[in-house]
């Protein structure tokens, strides 16, 4: 029988980076693992309605930064950018409580604008979720959602599948629309994976979302990696 791959772990290394990037020794790389998950947890959860797209975390011996791409970031950063300091001041009291010590490391938070929504899988988990639990019905908000992705020219591709009692039936069952193509088996396609929930009353409903952007190759990558370089002294300068 066939097993169902992560199209994100499926491609890592070859055209796709790890979500947390640094290294550790033997006796820290435990609690930095577990402080990496609560993290992710809590961001996640706390700014549901921001639309999430990411979390990245990045260590060194000194700090931890954790950068959060969103659609909305003024509406995080707020005015002054009291809303990061009050966000930074929740997740280190979060991690205190949970017992996890950052070893004297310092912790920064970075708020990160996502140019493009309607091509990131997981905002458009969020916004199908945000439209099934204002009780809007099913199959309009997946053909309302799957027509404003792929109004989008970098989306070639796109797949939503919904499972749970939807529409408040007594029996669940499983409802998917696509559009495009979305070849899960090519290690070069740029596929975006996510999944969400929709908390309603009777129960959740599973999203999952599949959105495909081309293919991508070695100079594709290079040059990808080059600007980043470039920003980053920038942001430095």
């Amino acid at each position: 029988m066939s097993h169902s791959v992560h199209p994100y772990s499926h491609r890592l290394g070859i055209i796709r980076d790890w979500k947390s990037r640094w290294f550790a020794v033997h006796k820290s790389y435990r609690t930095n693992l577990k402080a990496d998950l609560i993290m992710r947890k809590f961001l996640t959860d706390e700014l549901r309605q921001f639309f999430i797209a990411n979390v990245l975390i990045e260590r060194n011996q000194k700090t931890i930064k954790v950068v959060v791409k969103t659609s909305r970031p003024g509406m995080i950063i707020g005015r002054a950018g009291d809303g990061v300091v009050k966000l930074r001041d929740k997740v280190l009291a979060l991690l205190k409580k949970k017992g996890v010590d950052l070893a004297g490391q310092e912790l920064k938070l970075d708020i990160e604008e996502v140019r493009s929504p309607e091509s990131n899988a997981a905002i458009v988990g969020l916004i199908v979720a945000e439209g099934l639990e204002k009780r809007l019905p099913f199959r309009r908000v997946l053909k309302q959602t799957i027509e404003k992705v792929m109004a989008n020219r970098d989306v070639q591709g796109v797949k939503i599948k919904l499972s749970g009692r939807l529409g408040g039936a007594e029996m669940a069952r499983q409802e998917d629309l696509k559009k495009g193509r979305i070849p899960l088996q090519t290690l070069r396609a740029d596929i975006d994976f996510a999944r969400e929930k929709a908390h309603m009353t009777y129960g959740d409903i599973g999203i999952k979302v599949w959105i495909y952007k081309g293919q991508i190759f070695e100079r594709d990558l290079k040059v990808a990696a080059q600007q980043q370089t470039n920003a980053s002294s920038n942001n430095r300068a």
